[in-house]
């Protein structure tokens, strides 16, 4: 009655504070996630957020604790710890019911960092478990079904089974023109434009990453744009159409900002270094492939691999051969470990191709053969070079 009356709660009557501790804590929460996504230097905000945890943890809220294990993961993610994403990103959604449909981002996150430390098969089992509760609780949500569906295609891509990524693509293909939001649609046309392009079809790679980006103009995310177009320019230089990748390799550079994530930064340096070797411009192709070296550090190690390519690239162009024949095989041993098997492939037929101008004929050889045994193999699953992928 005197709460009332002096139009209070009395919670308030009784403690002095108009939250109870859960709302403040709540409060606090969202202050720290709000401080960590928008602040320059986010660790005190990731501080800040491990003590409200350890506080939600004591006092048995278990929402809130899951709530800053959550945004730690994320945090993790952006700073590309991957053994802490997948930890933190775990420990919150088994303490939650935060459902695929709610928090897509979290999902998709976590599946990225199972991939990334060589766990596809993980992602793959992720992904499926989001479409049966999609399926369960919102099976005419087709947005959603698209979106896991696209997911799941990249980690089994991940994994080398490409015959299964094309599978699940093709069973939501027809339904693409229905769909009102463009960022599924988008993420579909990137799901084909990956396949097609590790299928060898880089024609029909480029017709799908271009539909993504026109999609993406019209969308104006700039973070997603500056991917396709990291894509698209990577298609292209496979394709040996320099002039034309350099353009798109320039847009993703403008549109990931001074401060891209470590995994986009470690890609783009890696095909800036790859370009510069097709220039002719080691120095420069050396420099980028170093700092594509420590963008992916020990967290992206299929990206990894890929910079120690570039720069096994650019040191090829110098006189030191023995240096650049050293690197060549970090590269490959690290492809073939956690890279895919396209780039595992290239690898060696780019250091058969030096080995030869080098001189070096029986060991450019021997490369060569282990490139045409590598295409050989069956693509229908994972196999002993990429079975860690």
């Amino acid at each position: 009655m005197l709460a009332r009356k002096l139009g209070v709660s009395a919670d308030y009557l009784e403690t002095g504070s108009e939250l109870r501790d859960t709302d403040e804590r709540e409060l606090k929460i969202a202050d720290a996630e709000l401080e960590l996504r928008l602040a320059e230097h986010p660790d005190k905000a990731e501080a800040k957020l491990a003590v409200l945890r350890d506080e939600a943890v004591d006092a048995g809220d278990t929402v809130a604790a899951a709530r800053a294990n959550i945004a730690l993961g994320l945090a993790a993610a952006s700073a590309g710890r991957t053994d802490a994403t997948i930890e933190r990103l775990e420990a919150g959604l088994a303490g939650s019911q935060l459902s695929p449909s709610a928090r897509p981002d979290v999902y998709a996150t976590l599946g990225r960092a199972y991939s990334a430390s060589g766990r596809p098969d993980l992602a793959v089992e992720l992904f499926e478990r989001c479409l049966e509760e999609l399926e369960a609780g919102s099976p005419g949500d087709t947005t959603a079904r698209l979106r896991f569906t696209s997911y799941l295609s990249y980690a089994l891509t991940d994994r080398g089974d490409l015959e299964r990524a094309q599978e699940v693509l093709d069973e939501v293909l027809d339904k693409a023109e229905e769909l009102t939001d463009p960022y599924s649609r988008v993420r579909l046309y990137w799901s084909l434009a990956r396949l097609t392009e590790l299928q060898g079809k880089s024609v029909a790679a480029l017709g799908y990453i271009r539909r993504a980006i026109a999609l993406l103009e019209v969308t104006d995310d700039t973070l997603h744009l500056g991917r396709a177009h990291l894509l698209c320019g990577s298609i292209m230089l496979s394709q040996g159409r320099i002039d034309e990748a350099v353009r798109h390799v320039e847009l993703a550079e403008k549109l990931f900002g001074p401060n891209p994530e470590p995994e986009d930064r470690a890609n783009l340096y890696t095909d800036q270094a790859r370009l510069a070797a097709r220039l002719g411009r080691p120095e420069e192709a050396i420099a980028r492939a170093r700092a594509a070296l420590d963008a992916a550090g020990d967290d992206y190690l299929a990206e990894k691999g890929n910079a120690l390519w570039a720069l096994a690239e650019g040191l090829s162009l110098t006189e030191d051969v023995d240096a650049a024949d050293s690197v060549y095989g970090e590269a490959t041993a690290l492809l073939g470990a956690h890279g895919l098997r396209r780039d595992h492939l290239e690898a060696y037929r780019s250091w058969g191709a030096f080995l030869r101008r080098a001189g070096r004929e029986g060991e450019a050889l021997e490369m060569l053969e282990r490139a045409d045994n590598l295409a050989a193999e069956p693509a229908g699953g994972p196999q002993p070079h990429d079975a860690q992928q």
